[in-house]
């Protein structure tokens, strides 16, 4: 018997709650639904979800409040679905722990798409968060290999500085999934690194030369103005 993931749905508004459940349950996920913050908070620790989608604005307390306090004793994935468009308010998120933030409205393919990758993660990622030193990743063109501390693209070595290899490295071990600034210079400059960005625009411009046909239009290391980074995901799951 195939084992389906459950997968916990926060979100008061019932068209939506109801949108999101079908085209879960239809693509074999099982779903469950809390309509508050406080639902929620019972619901994960009885329920024991695969993962949460969470929407920000609920009716007795603020989303937020529900994954920082989930963060406080649980990694289970959380993609959060909201109407907020601030670049504030997806930073704070995901420099939470959210996995994942996607804006209302959405289509199907890309709900399915952000809880593929974010399932994905919690089986592939190590715990202690350290980038992969074996083995590769590859998308369309190109190859990240951690054994030699390469990347070839069409097979050819693009010849990046370790600098530019190390935010590869780490935005391929989380591909698909967006790192805000932030995290990416603590992850590889160390927590007293500063919050100047300077140095990952720089050393990002720099690597979209060497990688990408035109940098102007990348097809492997997307921007989100004001929040981060992500790599391009495997739609094979490779």
């Amino acid at each position: 018997m195939t084992i389906r993931e459950k997968i916990l749905i926060v979100e008061d508004e019932k068209s939506i709650a109801h949108f999101i459940s079908t085209i879960l349950t239809t693509n074999g996920y099982e779903t469950i639904l809390a309509k508050t913050g406080t639902e929620a908070m019972t619901m994960l620790s009885s329920h024991c979800p695969d993962l949460v989608i969470l929407d920000l604005g609920l009716p007795d307390m603020d989303g937020i409040e529900v994954l920082r306090s989930l963060r406080g004793w649980s990694s289970l994935p959380v993609v959060v679905v909201s109407a907020r468009t601030h670049e504030n308010d997806k930073v704070e998120a995901l420099d939470l722990g959210a996995d994942d933030y996607l804006t209302k409205p959405f289509g199907t393919a890309e709900l399915l798409a952000r809880v593929r990758t974010a399932i994905r993660h919690t089986r592939t990622t190590s715990p202690t968060g350290e980038i992969a030193q074996r083995g590769t990743y590859s998308v369309g063109e190109m190859v990240i290999d951690y054994n030699k501390h390469q990347v070839l693209v069409r097979g050819e070595n693009v010849r990046l500085t370790l600098s530019e290899f190390r935010i590869v490295a780490l935005l391929g071990k989380f591909a698909g999934k967006v790192l805000t600034y932030d995290y990416i210079i603590k992850e590889l400059w160390g927590p007293r690194a500063g919050g100047d960005n300077q140095i990952l625009r720089v050393n990002m411009a720099n690597i979209r030369r060497k990688i990408e046909k035109n940098p102007a239009e990348p097809e492997y290391l997307f921007t989100e103005v004001g929040v981060g980074y992500r790599m391009a995901e495997n739609p094979s799951g490779e």
